[in-house]
């Protein structure tokens, strides 16, 4: 998952002339309270986006992370299915739109888009972005206001988003709307991708959701190349990758930075119903380089986890592993 990743223009303009609404002090406070409730947890019989100033600074503050690990999962999913060209997406519990943009951005071929969010002000926020689009399905997406519960199902679509959200849900509800979300999924014989923060937390949440769709006959597509269980100890370690993106000058005012950029790391899982190809192996960490020696440590498709050493003697393959990046597969998907 190499490179930087960069807001689209459109979104980018939509979002300062929307937080230009606002004093730049009362986004920062608002912003070290969603930090807060970030470490802490999240107070589930209070709305997380309740008010305004809160969704501004929360757009602010996580929308283009977001935007950039959900492009980042989608593009990993796309080079691994070059055949997935899907025409209609459902975004679940989709904040301000972060999801929307991204799948536009690798498959700009959607023409249908909805989105489920329960809060009113998100919905508001995300549509005055949304109008800014060049992409007609990001602009005419329909915004529904939803409460994820037990009964939550998505609209019938060839992709499901759900991402950042099951930290917010209680264990109960989570589990049942994945649940539902894979029955859904199954039905159609779509794709459904999960994104989740790149904590041990939020790697939980998808080693979870993850059992519950194999156990619901879908096949895992990414970023794991196998079905089986995870071969990460829980407690031990957690899977995770990374994408580093830019931070425009109000970014970095809201959030009180001085870096012209930040590493987003987050944990993801992507089940289709149609047994689409997936990674032999996939990068879990950091490539480790020396002098004509690359060891890529990968989650497996038969030995698990296991450290693999490209030699310069290899020739094509260690100029693959020199290119390779944390995140990618091993070896790299024939272009």
């Amino acid at each position: 998952m190499s490179g930087v990743s960069v807001l689209p223009d459109a979104l980018e303009d939509a979002l300062e002339e929307s937080l230009g609404r606002f004093p730049v002090p009362e986004l920062t406070r608002n912003v070290q309270t969603l930090i807060r409730q970030y470490r802490e947890g999240f107070d589930r019989s209070v709305p997380a986006l309740g008010s305004e100033a809160a969704v501004a600074a929360y757009a602010g503050y996580r929308m283009p992370a977001t935007y950039s690990a959900v492009a980042a999962a989608l593009r990993q999913v796309a080079l691994l299915a070059p055949g997935f060209a899907p025409m209609t997406h459902a975004d679940v519990g989709g904040g301000t739109g972060s999801a929307v943009w991204a799948a536009n951005a690798v498959w700009p071929g959607l023409t249908d888009v909805t989105v489920l969010e329960q809060s009113a002000s998100a919905i508001a926020f995300g549509r005055r972005l949304a109008a800014r689009a060049s992409a007609a399905a990001v602009r005419e997406a329909r915004w529904r206001q939803t409460v994820l519960d037990r009964g939550t199902a998505a609209p019938a679509a060839d992709l499901v988003t759900m991402s950042y959200v099951l930290g917010e849900l209680s264990p109960g509800v989570r589990d049942d709307v994945v649940r539902s979300l894979a029955l859904e999924s199954a039905r159609h014989a779509g794709m459904l991708v999960i994104i989740e923060p790149g904590t041990p937390a939020g790697y939980a949440g998808i080693a979870a959701a993850r059992r519950l769709l194999a156990e619901a006959g879908l096949h895992i597509v990414a970023p794991c190349p196998h079905d089986g269980e995870c071969p990460i100890v829980e407690g031990r370690d957690w899977c995770h990758f990374a994408v580093r993106l830019n931070r425009s000058a109000l970014h970095r005012r809201v959030k009180d930075g001085t870096l012209s950029f930040e590493d987003e790391k987050f944990s993801y899982v992507a089940a289709s119903a149609r047994p689409w190809p997936r990674a032999e192996s996939r990068v879990v960490r950091h490539p480790l380089k020396r002098k004509g020696l690359v060891t890529l440590r990968l989650c497996t498709n038969g030995d698990g986890l296991a450290d693999h050493p490209v030699s310069k003697r290899q020739g094509e393959a260690y100029r693959e592993a020199r290119d390779v990046a944390w995140g990618d597969a091993w070896p790299p998907p024939a272009v």
